[in-house]
């Protein structure tokens, strides 16, 4: 049980410092106290034995750490800029224009919570692959369906996702 633990924990270190390699060098919070604030709200939610697998508490981490990065961002009043490497149609092209590969991460939560209302299933694809950064077959683990299905999910996602930051209308 040591090594799922020190496991989930240096999955979850990784994730954090994606999240931070992609914020401003004046944040005030840093990747370990995002992860040490992300694992006390899952034990103090009574859900920590609720895991499937490791898969799943590093998939709901992740999420945690997402909803503690957009509460700090609307507190502070700034939009932060992500990468769009999700929705660039080449990935090798993602970063090269900064003004046209970067959204805030309050609009991607907005679009997000849209997309959940009517397909849950693929905003939590999103969650997994760009977020948490789960492989194909981790994120078809932890949503217990097919990897056809979440390449489907991430194609379609990818591209309504750019429709919408295209036309805000």
């Amino acid at each position: 049980m040591d090594v799922a633990i020190e496991t989930v924990y240096e999955e979850l270190r990784a994730i954090a410092r994606a999240y931070f390699r992609r914020e401003p060098l004046e944040h005030t919070l840093e990747p370990t106290a995002l992860v040490h604030e992300a694992l006390l709200r899952i034990s103090g939610s009574g859900r920590a034995g609720s895991f499937h697998n490791v898969d799943h508490l590093i998939a709901v981490g992740a999420r945690v750490m997402r909803q503690i990065l957009v509460d700090h961002a609307r507190r502070r009043g700034r939009r932060r800029r992500l990468n769009r490497m999700l929705l660039a149609r080449n990935p090798h092209d993602a970063g090269t224009r900064p003004d046209e590969r970067a959204v805030d991460v309050l609009t991607l939560d907005e679009l997000l919570s849209d997309l959940e209302r009517v397909s849950p299933r693929r905003a939590r694809v999103v969650e997994l692959r760009f977020f948490a950064g789960l492989t194909v077959e981790e994120t078809a683990s932890v949503l217990e369906v097919s990897p056809k299905t979440v390449e489907a999910d991430w194609t379609f996602v990818r591209a309504w996702l750019r429709t919408k930051l295209d036309d805000p209308s």
